[in-house]
């Protein structure tokens, strides 16, 4: 399969002031969720409450850190509706031009277990598509920021990608099992290596560090994903949905790639051989 040239349309530089203030709340929210998942992995013990799947459990920290997220948002954007896993949607979201959106814990069965894969992730978003992103990875002690037009820093240290071919790379893949089995195939002869660690936020956010050439999902909600994608706009990947046209925050399955791997792994993704 060969696809056409792939034409992103940026977004309108936004208001500096706005991007600055918001930077710096969900930097700090970034960090206080840090703190708390840092000092309850592994020890922290579920609720009554299991959501879709037997693994996609509630903690009492994925619901303290919502609740934290959301008082601080309140009081520093008023005006600005939050979109949470855990609790939901505040009334009028969907006619305000800017939301919050926050996963407090991306990965909860990983974390419940101890394994280091878990992330919090905040983004602010607007008609356009994330236009502020923070991912805290506490594993690594390393808070990811960006914001539209002024990039990526990974603990205050810029970050930028470069472009790669997908032989020899990595590829973040959460996909349905049916078609797990046949990307992986694909993937393996062409000597790229598929990893699958249970976290949406930081398997696109590899991709935005430069450690993966691509990451691919299937399924996901908007919190999983928005503050990742923002990271990875802002260091020069490529966002697509699952038809292959430019999305700052796709639906329905979603493909971020460093240039020069889109159309290798989109392949791989759709079934083409």
């Amino acid at each position: 399969m060969t696809l056409g040239p792939v034409t992103v349309q940026h977004a309108p530089p936004a208001e500096p002031g706005l991007l600055s203030r918001a930077l710096e709340v969900a930097g700090r929210l970034a960090n206080d969720a840090a703190e708390v998942i840092t000092a309850t992995a592994g020890r922290e013990r579920l609720t009554d409450t299991v959501k879709a799947t037997p693994f996609d459990w509630v903690t009492d920290t994925d619901r303290t850190l919502e609740r934290h997220t959301r008082r601080v948002l309140a009081a520093e954007f008023p005006d600005h509706p939050v979109l949470g896993e855990e609790y939901g949607a505040d009334p009028g979201i969907g006619s305000a031009p800017l939301r919050w959106v926050v996963d407090p814990v991306d990965g909860t069965a990983n974390y419940v277990a101890g394994f280091p894969w878990y992330a919090y992730s905040l983004a602010l978003v607007d008609a356009h598509g994330p236009m502020v992103g923070v991912i805290a990875d506490p594993s690594r002690a390393q808070i990811y920021a960006a914001a539209r037009g002024r990039g990526v820093r990974a603990n205050g240290v810029p970050v930028r990608i470069a472009p790669r071919p997908v032989t020899g790379g990595l590829v973040c893949a959460e996909l349905t099992p049916d078609r797990a089995a046949a990307f992986t195939r694909r993937a393996a002869a062409a000597h790229t290596g598929v990893r699958t660690l249970g976290s949406s936020a930081l398997a696109v956010t590899q991709v935005a560090l430069g450690n993966a050439v691509a990451a691919v999902l299937d399924r996901y909600a908007e919190w999983d994903v928005a503050g990742a994608l923002c990271l990875a706009a802002e260091a020069g990947a490529v966002v697509v949905d699952a038809d292959g046209r430019p999305d700052p925050l796709p639906t329905g399955g979603l493909v971020v790639a460093v240039p020069g791997a889109l159309e290798t792994v989109l392949t791989w993704w759709r079934g083409a051989d």
